[in-house]
């Protein structure tokens, strides 16, 4: 069964996940290190990880598979995630790719690199805007769709 994996410590999108994830009957796994409210939807499940910088990261790497989907903002793990065949979303909407994937990971150690050099290390982040929700809503509807037409109809994952 296609399930969306979200990264959920600091996902913005958490509540259109879940309408959209229930208009498809699709199963949610939000993975945190803790702090998150519970849905009351038999649809979501929570899963807390110990703490660790990675520890979300490589409990969703451990269960996600090809075709299922991954909405991250840490492009490590989109990478990770697209290794495996997953569709990977940031929580503005855009898309991560195999063939993009390398760009976003130079793009990011370059900016840590200029944080690094920053005195204060301060970095201004973008709002995240009534655009880039409505992107994300358009970009999960088309991987969901993408992901129907390529699944058997009766995958099975096994025990998690």
């Amino acid at each position: 069964m296609l399930t969306i994996f979200v990264d959920g410590d600091a996902c913005p999108v958490k509540a259109e996940i879940e309408k959209v994830a229930a208009r498809h009957g699709l199963a949610v796994t939000i993975v945190s290190n803790g702090g998150l409210r519970p849905s009351a939807n038999p649809l979501m499940r929570h899963v807390t990880v110990a703490d660790g910088a990675d520890a979300a990261d490589d409990w969703i790497v451990a269960q996600i598979g090809a075709g299922d989907i991954c909405v991250t903002a840490d492009i490590p793990l989109a990478g990770r995630c697209l290794d495996k065949g997953a569709c990977v979303l940031s929580p503005n909407g855009k898309p991560f790719t195999l063939e993009g994937i390398g760009m976003a990971l130079g793009l990011r150690e370059l900016n840590r690199h200029l944080r690094e050099m920053t005195p204060g290390g301060q970095t201004h982040h973008a709002a995240f805007s009534k655009q880039d929700r409505s992107r994300f809503l358009g970009e999960l509807e088309n991987c969901i769709r993408k992901a129907q037409r390529s699944q058997p109809a009766d995958r099975s994952r096994g025990p998690i």
